[in-house]
């Protein structure tokens, strides 16, 4: 099975497809053994057992394909522990030529509706901004009515307002709006929010809105409070709720010239956690907070109310010099620890032309699976259709799962190093946790509060084995993902693989088969970006070169005695241009982003899939012509832009339709509006027709840019590309009017980068 079939049928890739037999080998390999699951990949033989799968009683891990069934003995062996297990009774028919769907070949991943009654619906809290210019505000409600139109008529909503004081709305006082008032200078404790609601009177006496509830046995007051007034089925509220935001107004209190809104963000969002956390407590939940600006009043302030004082950057941050941020981020890693524990997720979607605070609550968003939308307006197109996409349906159910968690077993000479992706450590540990910590590590489960089809987790593992074991040539590895699915109902996935291992120095070249670069490449980014989030950026950048020329001098053949001489291996030859990109990429320089973008850009690297994960680090260039039947895919290089030819380049954040000099120059005279010049015209729609079949259904919604060569958003495109050609290169001093694009930059260019690999690979060998 190549890396592609074994993605599209358990959404899985490993980054070595072939292990070493033990420890010493392992360390060889240079970068780490690891595996990017996509928990809930559409795979390509979907099946749903209505019943309780069977555990085998020494590792908990699930009867699978690779267990030895024995129907005549009624037992199965388990691959993972070796322990015997007995099939229960519902199983006692099971025979040869009727074999049970788990023990099938074709059903490596496998998923049971479990036995247990349904939970409460999908819970929307909504968290809104009214700190905003009277049109901005206008385009946040519009945009908040169209979302509530695409949820299920049976999801439970519940709003909040915020701006000097926080609103928390009581949906079910239907003779007219009624909001509970919050101070926003300090945030309220959970049992003060309760108090100010009324939840814990013993005189409120009401049966719960949700009829759900009533499958739960016992009913916590406090939830049947919370049920039949804040939080309603939409079908219940959905008028009021409609009449609610359409009457909203800008926040009442006056603003001084040249001084910010009152806007109390943190407490809002710590209310909103409060409110869920009395009366949902482990019921699938997203708290869809809406800001359009920053954080002034009350905990989780990024700034003053004076506009003089300059919103924090990364120099602030580096040199100490940011007053507000260490206080903020431990008041939302705090939230972040009370989401998980009940979870539920944060969203935030943020429209400022300004910071509002991203870097601070980045925790919120990053352990508890929630979205991150960053734009300028609520205009903006980008904010519209990632909003709109979030709640795309399959089948009646909204393609996302909730309040899950994520376990994985493994062989025992395979030890669990650790996870990078939206997931936080639920501190559980086997015999097969590492003592060596790579991400969140010290455990074999998370949890992720929130799961989309493309969230996909990186797990990195140790060989723990001291010497060859000659038993069975197969170590395997299982992913038991349990979730809530938005129908209410409780599922759990089962992922089963095994990889083959051999002797490393004796069976290098069968190791260097099994190397799945884009794999690798995704592995060793998610780990670097992890490291630069607590250590100094030269010890990162060092940290991967030091990585990269290891590999290339264990695994390169030199067919010359002599540097020049290397030569890499198909499935290795792109690994250096991965890591060069990956250098200059936004996830590790900081320089020209503000620390709310860096969050953004790394929040997106440590959760999409493979595919979009190499698209951002290397984005993907085609070329249009005029004679040429169809475009062609370059090289990401400045010599690939030239004045006669339209680029399209897809970054994964933003798709840009570049015109050559000599293509916008055909187009400013009108030619292409000429009917003897038709084939222009079909030339520059078909990069726009092919941009948007890319942007279509991707998440979160791409930037879509077209700019011509020379022109101030070209700098999308020269920022990407490999500056082949400088202002410092010989050729262009030499003859300055040549067809190549000069890149005015003194970064080294890709092919600086290789001879410097190359020689120093070279010496390590020598």
């Amino acid at each position: 099975m190549n890396y592609q079939e074994n993605e599209n049928q358990n959404g899985l890739r490993h980054s070595f497809n072939v292990l070493p037999s033990n420890r010493l080998e392992a360390s060889r390999l240079v970068l780490p053994v690891g595996a990017l699951y996509t928990p809930l990949k559409p795979v390509t033989n979907p099946l749903v057992l209505k019943y309780d799968p069977v555990f085998c009683k020494g590792c908990r891990s699930i009867l699978n394909p690779y267990c030895r069934p024995n129907f005549q003995s009624k037992t199965w062996d388990c691959p993972i522990c070796q322990a015997r297990n007995m099939f229960p009774p519902a199983y006692h028919g099971c025979s040869e030529t009727n074999a049970p769907a788990e023990v099938l070949s074709q059903y490596t991943t496998i998923e049971y509706e479990l036995n247990r009654p349904p939970g409460n619906p999908p819970i929307f809290l909504y968290v809104l901004d009214t700190c905003l210019p009277e049109e901005e505000l206008s385009l946040l409600k519009d945009s908040i009515l169209m979302s509530i139109n695409l949820l299920p008529q049976e999801s439970l909503v519940g709003l909040i307002t915020f701006g000097t004081t926080a609103q928390v709305y009581e949906l079910g006082f239907a003779e007219c709006s009624k909001a509970y008032v919050f101070r926003g200078d300090k945030s309220p404790t959970h049992e003060q929010v309760q108090d100010q609601l009324g939840l814990r009177s013993s005189t409120f006496q009401s049966q719960p809105a949700n009829p759900q509830s009533n499958l739960q046995g016992n009913i916590n007051p406090c939830t049947s409070q919370v049920a039949s007034r804040f939080i309603l089925p939409l079908s219940h509220c959905e008028s009021m709720l409609t009449t609610i935001i359409e009457e909203l107004q800008v926040d009442p209190w006056p603003v001084k010239p040249k001084r910010r809104f009152r806007r109390c963000t943190g407490v809002a969002i710590g209310i909103a956690t409060s409110l869920l956390e009395c009366s949902f407590s482990n019921s699938g939940a997203r708290i869809m907070s809406f800001l359009g600006g920053p954080c002034t009043l009350g905990d989780g302030q990024i700034a003053g109310l004076e506009l003089t004082e300059v919103i924090r950057m990364h120099n602030d941050l580096r040199n100490d010099k940011a007053p507000h941020f260490k206080k903020a981020v431990k008041y939302y890693q705090n939230l972040t620890q009370r989401l998980v524990q009940n979870g539920h997720c944060l969203d935030v979607f943020a429209a400022c032309l300004d910071q509002v605070g991203v870097a601070e609550m980045k925790s919120c968003c990053e352990n508890t699976g929630g979205v991150l939308i960053i734009t300028d307006t609520f205009e903006n197109e980008i904010y519209q259709e990632s909003l709109k996409r979030l709640f795309t349906t399959n089948e009646g159910n909204l393609t996302m799962a909730f309040n899950a968690t994520i376990e994985v077993q493994v062989s025992q000479e395979i030890k669990i190093c650790g996870a990078i992706g939206p997931l936080t450590s639920m501190n559980v540990k086997n015999n097969h946790v590492s003592e060596t910590e790579l991400g969140y590590g010290n455990t074999n489960a998370w949890k992720l509060n929130s799961l989309m089809p493309t969230s996909t987790i990186a797990f990195y593992f140790d060989i723990v084995n001291q010497t060859t074991n000659p038993g069975s040539p197969f170590r395997f590895f299982q992913y038991l993902t349990s979730y809530q699915h938005p129908s209410g109902y409780f599922r759990l996935r089962v992922t089963t693989q095994y990889l083959r291992w051999v002797e490393g120095d004796q069976n290098l070249n069968e190791i260097k088969v099994g190397f799945d670069q884009d794999a690798a490449a995704v592995l060793i980014s998610r780990l670097s970006v992890f490291k630069a989030e607590s250590e100094y950026l030269f010890d990162v950048l060092r940290w991967l070169d030091r990585s990269l020329i290891r590999l290339v001098t264990r695994f390169g053949e030199y067919r010359q005695q002599s540097a020049d001489g290397l030569a890499l291996a198909p499935n290795f030859s792109l690994f250096p241009q991965f890591m060069y990109h990956l250098r200059r990429s936004q996830f590790l320089r900081v320089f020209n982003s503000s620390p709310d973008e860096t969050a953004f850009f790394r929040l997106w690297l440590n959760r999409e899939n493979t595919f979009n994960c190499i698209l951002m680090i290397q984005p993907t260039l085609h070329s249009y012509a005029a004679g040429q039947a169809y475009p062609m895919t370059v090289q990401l290089d400045s010599v690939s832009v030239r004045p006669n030819v339209i680029l399209l380049l897809d970054t994964f954040f933003a798709v840009v339709v570049h015109h050559g000099e000599q293509i916008a120059g055909w187009r400013k005279a009108g030619f292409d509006q000429k009917p003897e010049f038709a084939y222009l015209k079909e030339l520059q729609e078909q990069p726009v027709k092919d941009a948007q079949q890319l942007m279509e259904g991707r998440f979160p919604y791409p930037r879509f840019l077209e700019c011509d060569e020379g022109g101030s958003q070209a700098r999308f495109l020269i920022a990407k590309i490999n500056p082949s050609v400088t202002h410092h290169t010989s050729s262009y001093n030499a003859s300055p009017n040549a067809n190549n694009t000069v890149v005015l930059t003194d970064d080294a260019s890709m092919q600086v980068f290789m001879e410097y690999l190359k020689n120093l690979a070279w010496e390590s060998r020598t």
